[in-house]
């Protein structure tokens, strides 16, 4: 599990050493640092950068402490998010981002090897985008007008594809905010979240949603069917291309995102976007090895890789909703019972 991003890097670095000890149930975690944040950021949790040279000395800092990959954010610029790119490679560590004031074509450009929440966060065509400015529209505008065959989505392809920059697929996170008349969460995710987690997110999803087109500048106003649409459409164009597509849930927002669950929705999303059931599979586990470099012991079933598997009931690569009938998770050969785990997190997701 890659962990993408933290507010509380010591609690997942202690997290990983219990796990790794045997102590507590859990995956191996590839636990990513703080966010590389710049200036004027809204989240208060989140340490604001100074210039480059700090950058740099937040990557020294954290990779110190033991954390094997970083997140850039939103309001980083460029000259910070070169300075975090080149601090980190040179320890062979790897930056991803999900971005706003920089472009997708100028993190390309600058090394970066991943981006997150495939094709909804790239800002380069929103109304008055200003260099190193985190834009009004955080990237809906120029999604808009990137269909998958304009020469604007051939284009930053082209560069993503040349650059080896992988992208990171989450469809969950915008089906849950944003979309109408999509399928109720499944019931044994609701019974995980805690009674309030549960009656926020109920709340939430029963608002009525005003569905309007997007507006110059003005991130409120997104047809979301639309912009759902296109990013599919680019992330089968980037596919076809050559590129690198990763998957995850990104668990946050109204909390109809829940780890586990939501990466199995991201499948089905996958397919739903137009890749057959194998093909999204792959997507979810061996292209996710590939990207950590880690595909010759994790990711597919081969004679001499880590026993991790998961035993469904079905045959998800005919019908893919059995991806959610999983009965047995082994990892490093050791088999967790599936329905124990969920009964002990029940009622208790959304707690802390």
């Amino acid at each position: 599990m890659r962990t993408t991003g933290s507010v509380e890097p010591y609690a997942d670095l202690n997290l990983k050493r219990e796990i790794d000890a045997g102590q507590l149930p859990g995956p191996h975690i590839d636990v990513t640092g703080p966010y590389l944040e710049g200036a004027d950021s809204y989240f208060i949790q989140m340490h604001q950068l100074s210039g480059p040279e700090e950058a740099r000395q937040f990557v020294d800092y954290w990779a110190d402490r033991g954390v094997t990959s970083f997140k850039a954010y939103q309001n980083l610029t460029r000259a910070e998010l070169k300075a975090a790119i080149e601090e980190a490679h040179k320890r062979n560590l790897k930056v991803t981002g999900h971005l706003c004031a920089v472009t997708y074509k100028e993190a390309a450009e600058l090394g970066i090897d991943d981006l997150e929440h495939g094709f909804f966060v790239n800002t380069e065509f929103d109304p008055g985008k200003k260099p190193d400015v985190c834009s009004e529209g955080r990237g809906r505008p120029t999604l808009a007008q990137m269909g998958p065959e304009s020469a604007e989505a051939k284009d930053l392809i082209d560069t993503l594809v040349k650059h080896h920059v992988a992208v990171t697929s989450t469809l969950p996170v915008f089906e849950s905010g944003g979309m109408p008349n999509r399928p109720p969460l499944r019931p044994a995710m609701l019974e995980a979240l805690s009674p309030q987690a549960r009656e926020a997110y109920l709340y939430r999803r029963q608002k009525p949603e005003k569905q309007e087109t997007v507006g110059p500048g003005n991130s409120e106003n997104q047809d979301w069917p639309m912009l759902m649409k296109h990013d599919m459409q680019l992330e089968r164009a980037f596919v076809a291309a050559g590129g690198l597509l990763l998957a995850g849930p990104d668990p946050t927002g109204n909390g109809g995102v829940v780890p586990g669950f939501g990466d199995q929705r991201e499948i089905e999303l996958l397919v739903e976007a137009g890749f057959s059931p194998v093909e999204a599979i792959k997507v979810a586990t061996f292209n996710g090895a590939t990207y950590l470099g880690r595909q010759e012991r994790i990711g597919s079933i081969a004679v001499g890789k880590n026993a991790d598997l998961v035993v469904i009931r079905g045959d998800p690569a005919t019908h893919i909703s059995d991806v959610e009938n999983v009965e047995i998770v082994f990892k490093d050969g050791v088999g967790y019972d599936s329905a124990k785990l969920l009964e002990s997190v029940k009622g208790r997701y959304g707690e802390y």
